[in-house]
């Protein structure tokens, strides 16, 4: 896979262009495959002792802000009216550098503030460099390099990448456990997918690369990754047939109406089916117990939260994490539920806002289908992204990939190709 094919074909470029777009996407694309964090496992390991080398980690994502910064600087004027067309985005980042003066750990919340800007903007320069056939290669490139690491890594290094002790013999890749490998492969497998549709000229390869992500997510034995990428493929079917005509896109309207009430009603009516074919129990393994205790966490600074990243590493008898712990009956390393996150760190105007960001993006999305190819991205990775949101925290989180890949395709549905560069 050559770097140039990460660009769009276009006029022939200049001896400096035709160096330099090459260069920036493959920096682009180191740049994603950094914040997957996909090296902390296999170099640093797990548990209580990778607190140790938390400095070193750190600093390891320095690069990936650093081209993050050159992409901006390519293009300071579009990167600020871009972000003008995205307010709540703003409103999260100012409210979270606000949030050192009630934070519970004020130094915590300092430090990633700092890393959740950088991440942020990251995803904003790529959402304005590049138009949506590009950025859907560049992000597949991302998902191939994670792909063909994590085979290597599962056939010749199964010391790491297969689960030993909890699911043996499940694949885990370049991640602690299977879910993780599994929902960055399905969400690998629909960005590879779109952008087979969005560049038919190298859908071949991309087709490829996410038959490999398919098969990995089916190794991995994660049934909740399978049935999010099955939905993020339907989601890829329904834009391209609304697409077709306007009679199509007003059926598919319909049906997706439907379909969401079908589903909404199967989970009110018979969730223990639901938990079954997951292989879940009603605790969502637990996830509920942590939901529980966090709420009445809330309870206690409902309006501010107590701090952006600051509660799950803040330890002591009275802390918030102490008081959960108790309750949940294990220590959790976030909320797994992305609504509750905002709220227990940010309060109600961090949920609101928050929540104000993600219903942008979600109505762009779906105007996006009727007027803009893009829509072939959009929809599907926001489809597998939503149902992220409901058991991880995966929003407004710093050196997170798909925090990343939701803020550039946030960002380009309300900057649309002609007004971008590449």
């Amino acid at each position: 896979m050559s770097a140039g094919a990460l660009d769009r074909v276009g006029p022939e470029p200049s001896s400096h262009a035709a160096l330099w777009r090459p260069l920036m996407a493959v920096g682009a694309v180191a740049m994603l495959v950094t914040y997957s964090q996909a090296f902390v496992f296999p170099v640093f390991g797990e548990g209580p002792g990778l607190t140790a080398y938390g400095g070193v980690i750190r600093t390891l994502f320095f690069p990936a802000y650093a081209i993050g910064l050159a992409m901006v600087a390519t293009a300071p004027g579009d990167t600020l009216r871009a972000l003008a067309r995205q307010p709540f985005l703003l409103f999260m980042t100012v409210l979270i550098v606000l949030s050192m003066s009630w934070s519970i750990a004020p130094d915590q919340t300092a430090r990633r503030a700092f890393a959740v800007s950088f991440t942020t903007l990251c995803g904003v320069a790529v959402a304005v460099r590049y138009r949506w056939a590009p950025l859907a290669e560049i992000m597949a490139a991302c998902f191939a390099v994670l792909a063909v690491m994590s085979l290597v890594m599962c056939l010749f290094v199964p010391r790491i990448g297969v689960m030993h002790e909890l699911f043996p013999g499940a694949w885990r890749g370049l991640w602690a456990e299977k879910n993780a490998f599994g929902g960055n492969m399905a969400l690998g497998f629909v960005v590879t997918v779109s952008a087979a549709a969005l560049n038919p000229r190298r859908a071949k390869l991309w087709g490829a690369f996410a038959v490999l992500l398919l098969g990995l997510v089916l190794m991995s034995t994660s049934k909740t990754s399978l049935v999010s990428l099955m939905l993020g493929v339907g989601g890829l079917a329904l834009a391209a047939f609304a697409r077709r005509s306007a009679a199509a896109g007003v059926m598919t309207v319909w049906v997706s109406v439907l379909g969401l009430a079908m589903i909404a009603g199967f989970l009110v009516f018979a969730a223990d089916v639901f938990f079954g074919i997951l292989g879940k129990d009603a605790t969502l393994t637990g996830r509920t117990k942590i939901w529980s205790a966090a709420m009445r966490q809330i309870a206690e600074r409902p309006w501010t939260g107590y701090g952006y990243g600051s509660v799950w590493t803040s330890t002591g008898p009275w802390t918030p994490l102490a008081k959960i712990v108790k309750e949940a009956g294990f220590t959790p390393q976030h909320a797994h539920n992305s609504w509750i996150e905002q709220w227990l760190g940010l309060g109600v105007l961090g949920l609101v806002g928050f929540g104000l960001m993600f219903l942008q993006a979600v109505t762009l999305a779906i105007l996006a289908v009727f007027r803009d190819r893009g829509a072939l991205l959009a929809v599907p990775l926001i489809i597998v992204y939503s149902l992220m949101t409901f058991t991880e925290s995966v929003a407004v989180v710093y050196n997170d990939l798909r925090w990343v890949l939701f803020v550039a395709v946030a960002v380009k549905l309300a900057w649309p190709d002609r007004e971008t560069a590449d």
